[in-house]
């Protein structure tokens, strides 16, 4: 196991006591396997402290704040890919599809595009195939640790992690696309309720031939086929 990349989907998942007494092992984690510089693991020790210390509740409202009530910011990897065309139901199933035929059982409720599932699935993978997957989604990654700089997050330092461990720098061009979409404020409820009323996205269980139909290859192309897709103008709005 990649324990490294364990850690940073511990990281981002909804604060819970469990991840919270788990936390001040994280910090051991990365300096023993040194996949993350140096120089950005002190972000991620600090985030760790804060999991470990700080009240549950503080902790679950600022992550509500940031990444359920901020569709800009969503860890749903097909939100910024596909957003709500067809495509992003396909795109689903194939990546459960993987999951499944590589062992990995999704949590009840939760989609395969949850970005601290996909690490998780990703920490059980060898290390220069999680690298394939994570240089495929640079530019999503990239793209949301500049938003969270601008909000001035602690989370902006998980993100500028994974870019470390995936080797390869993304397009500027498909970073400033999708920097160039609408930013949400969280403050604003009525946009809030507008996006709870769009039409949730379904998708099947696996298919008999999962393992043959779904693989590496292929749901790298689901990933990478929202790149250069017109952005929509907008501008950031800030988060504490």
């Amino acid at each position: 196991m990649i324990r490294t990349l364990k850690v940073l989907s511990l990281l981002l998942a909804y604060p819970t006591e469990e991840i919270g007494a788990a936390a001040p092992s994280f910090s051991t984690v990365l300096d023993e396997e040194g996949l993350v510089p140096e120089g950005r693991r002190e972000p991620l020790r600090r985030l760790a402290s804060q999991l470990s210390e700080r009240g549950l509740y503080d902790l679950e409202e600022r992550y509500v704040l940031i990444f359920d009530r901020t569709r800009s910011l969503s860890l749903h990897l097909f939100e910024h890919v596909h957003g709500e065309s067809r495509d992003r139901g396909q795109a689903m199933v194939e990546l459960k599809e993987l999951y499944a035929a590589n062992g990995l059982e999704m949590p009840p409720n939760e989609l395969p595009d949850y970005l601290p599932l996909f690490l998780e699935f990703l920490s059980t993978r060898p290390f220069d195939e999680a690298r394939g997957y994570l240089a495929d989604i640079v530019h999503i990654v990239s793209a949301l640790k500049e938003r969270l700089l601008r909000r001035r997050s602690i989370y902006a330092g998980v993100f500028a992690g994974i870019e470390a461990l995936a080797g390869a720098k993304a397009d500027r061009q498909d970073v400033e696309e999708l920097l160039g979409r609408p930013d949400d404020d969280p403050h604003d409820l009525e946009a809030l309720d507008r996006v709870w009323e769009e039409e949730p996205v379904t998708f099947g269980g696996p298919g008999p031939n999962a393992a043959a139909s779904c693989g590496p290859d292929r749901v790298a192309a689901q990933i990478r086929a929202g790149r250069r897709a017109p952005p929509a103008a907008g501008g950031a709005r800030g988060v504490d």
